[in-house]
């Protein structure tokens, strides 16, 4: 229980600070630091990360932070995939899935890594307003591979739906973390609703998990702003990395943790 206390609060402060990302890390989490089977620990998370990027997004609500129409177009798209995602993940053996997991987690590490270029473009003209001639069928692509990830993973996305809404998209980092929150509710709670049944969740450890990273997301969320966001996202990126080696040689050397 401890332990879950602990690595919620990691999660939800990785979810204040860089609106997103810290989903990535709640399934090893879950499975390698708090013993959880994956299949129960692929719901959890999903439930988990709605409910604390919900709080992480209430304070960048108030200051505008957040492209409505991009997000329900991107959201709507992903929450459709997140069924299929789901349905790819029951048919799949548990060990594939957590290095499928890692691979994605060291590509999105790597994607992190790389100098971002300048924003601007289809869904955010410098002179303001939306082009969605060429907006609408990035943002629609975007959102089901993101919701499809969603759900065979059991991750929110934010690793993958920042660069998305930065560099193909073209909305201002600010902006699109904000969204990206938003986003991250609708895809978690879609990828919830499709994992439900599948399995019986720790009542406790779950409430645990979920209030220590609610309290790290709203704390997270109010000192944001003063940090510099680029150098957190290259430790994150540094971290995500780190994290990915250890599930891969996990899974190929203890199998018998995956399925618990």
């Amino acid at each position: 229980m401890l332990a879950g206390t602990g690595l919620g609060l990691v999660i939800g402060v990785l979810l204040g600070l860089l609106g997103g990302g810290g989903s990535i890390l709640a399934v090893p989490a879950l499975v390698y630091g708090a013993g959880v089977p994956l299949s129960a620990a692929v719901p959890m998370s999903l439930l988990v990360v709605a409910i604390s990027s919900a709080a992480a997004l209430l304070p960048r609500l108030r200051h505008g932070q957040v492209a409505w129409r991009i997000a329900g177009v991107f959201g709507a798209a992903g929450a459709g995939a997140a069924f299929a995602g789901a349905a790819v993940n029951r048919l799949l053996d548990p060990r594939v899935v957590l290095v499928g997991f890692a691979v994605i987690m060291a590509v999105a590490a790597v994607r992190m890594l790389r100098e971002q270029t300048a924003e601007g473009g289809d869904c955010a003209l410098p002179g303001g307003g939306v082009n969605w001639r060429g907006c609408l069928p990035k943002a629609i692509g975007s959102g089901l591979v993101v919701g499809f990830l969603t759900g065979l993973f059991g991750v929110g996305g934010g690793f993958l739906i920042i660069p998305a809404l930065v560099l193909l998209l073209g909305l201002p980092m600010t902006v699109a973390v904000g969204t990206s929150l938003l986003v991250i509710v609708i895809n978690s709670a879609a990828g919830f609703a499709a994992h439900a049944g599948d399995t019986t969740l720790d009542h406790r450890l779950t409430a645990a998990f979920t209030l220590a990273a609610i309290v790290g997301s709203v704390i997270a969320g109010r000192v944001a702003t003063r940090l510099p966001a680029d150098r957190l996202r290259r430790w994150f990126a540094y971290l995500v990395l780190a994290v990915a080696a250890f599930v891969t040689v996990q899974t190929l050397l203890n199998p018998a943790a995956v399925t618990g």
